[in-house]
């Protein structure tokens, strides 16, 4: 462990052991009877039962060195371990194999719950809380206003956290572990539970955290948020590290695996999400403007997003649509048929074709990801599929296009301009600039 880390892990592995659920009727009276009637054919079933258990490998030999000061964000897919890593890091579970040296106090704040007994107060948890870290009363009241008017459930601050809304719950855990001067803070996706408001504003401290010196881990499938706090990040695929860098490299990497370079996928038998019987889909597909697949396309001319699915089962409703991003996790927009004036309205059985067109002169040069989300609003999401298309957009010398270099914004539309040579008059006059003196 060097003179500037504060988390060294190595060789870390974490097994959990799958078991096969058991059958009906295999309560302790029914497993002695069966031992008693017939022992042989009973050793053998448990023989068989032990054979089937399998061993899963949450995480597998992972090294890291984080040092002080850092603000590295990790990132991958469901399952892939890196809650496994955070809890391992909080000691909220051991590792099978390798070894963890922490330098510092930690402080984290997981599942919505982690940390705080239900039923104590707000205010009894706060000074609970500090408590753990080692702070002295002292330290916690001189902390207790600035998290009371952080989290700002100073109402209901006598009141017991189990009846507490998951987002109350996550303003205080959050204040309370912002606020309590850990040397190093663990945060996992929690903060999706809060608002849009209060999720800027967990942002910011956590901005101001890593400008104090302090170390911050943060797992989030917010790549805005990865890219803005972090600078570096670490991506974890199937437990091990597969990337760690610059967090828009990484995030590059990470959004830009698994999609499709070909310009379409398809399958055969149709996709969608687990349970899901009423709609399969068969296609995605981006077209040029002259109706050609394509993964290049000209940054002057519109271009056409389709989907080619089928309903099995009548819809009442039902929209069709898609995102696009960017390679540093930028949502552009998203676009659905319902956007029409017209509603599609139900969906009864049969095949359908749905077109979008993007027009020209739009999206910036780059390249972009493009997402698909099917589902009846506020009832069932039908089809999610994520970043499942890369394509590029190129200037192929667009008017404008000398002076375009290095500008920035993720879109780049060609808006109308006027310009005279009509003299100024009125009150215009007084705001022109007088040549200065020679």
């Amino acid at each position: 462990m060097s003179s500037k880390s504060v988390i060294s892990i190595e060789g870390l592995s974490k097994s959990y052991i799958i078991g096969h659920q058991a059958q009906r009727g295999d309560g302790l009276r029914h497993v002695m009877e069966g031992a008693f009637r017939a022992p042989a054919a009973w050793l053998r079933q448990a023989r068989a039962k032990r054979l089937m258990r399998e061993e899963f490998w949450a995480l597998r030999d992972v090294s890291l060195e984080i040092e002080q000061g850092e603000v590295v964000g990790i990132v991958g897919r469901n399952g892939a371990g890196k809650s496994t890593l955070l809890k391992i890091l909080s000691r909220i579970t051991d590792p099978t194999h390798g070894r963890i040296r922490i330098r510092g106090r930690v402080a984290s704040l997981l599942e919505v719950g982690t940390g705080f007994h239900p039923e104590l107060t707000g205010r009894e948890n706060i000074f609970l809380n500090g408590a753990i870290l080692g702070m002295s009363q002292i330290e916690i009241r001189q902390k207790f206003d600035e998290i009371v008017a952080f989290s700002e459930v100073e109402k209901f601050l006598d009141t017991p956290v189990k009846r507490y809304s998951s987002g109350m719950y996550v303003r205080l855990a959050f204040a309370v572990a912002a606020h309590l001067e850990p040397e190093i803070l663990i945060i996992d996706e929690v903060l999706a539970v809060g608002d849009a408001g209060f999720q800027r504003k967990c942002l910011g401290k956590l901005g101001a955290v890593s400008k104090e010196g302090r170390t911050v881990l943060m797992v989030s499938h917010n790549m805005t948020s990865i890219a803005q706090l972090c600078n570096e990040t670490i991506w974890i695929e199937s437990g091990h590290v597969q990337m760690r860098g610059l967090s828009k490299d990484v995030i590059s990497k990470y959004l830009t695996s698994g999609s499709h370079l070909d310009g379409q996928v398809a399958w055969k038998n149709g996709t969608a999400n687990p349970g899901v019987d009423e709609l399969k889909l068969f296609s995605v597909a981006i077209q040029s403007a002259a109706g050609e697949t394509a993964t290049v396309l000209d940054i002057q001319k519109e271009f056409t997003i389709e989907l080619r699915y089928e309903v099995t089962k009548r819809l009442p409703h039902c929209r069709v649509g898609f995102t696009l991003t960017n390679v540093e996790g930028i949502h552009l927009f998203q676009a659905y048929d319902s956007d029409e004036e017209i509603s599609p309205g139900p969906r009864e059985p049969g095949r359908f074709v749905s077109r979008c067109v993007v027009p020209g002169n739009l999206l910036s040069p780059g390249r972009y990801l493009l997402s698909v989300n099917i589902g009846m609003v506020n009832v069932k999401n039908l089809v999610r599929l994520d970043n499942i298309l890369i394509f590029d957009i190129e200037d192929t010398g667009s008017a404008g296009s000398i002076y375009s270099r290095g500008r920035m914004g993720v879109i780049r539309p060609k808006l109308k301009w006027q310009t005279n040579g009509k003299a100024w008059s009125g009150a215009g006059d007084k705001e022109l600039a007088q040549p200065a003196e020679a």
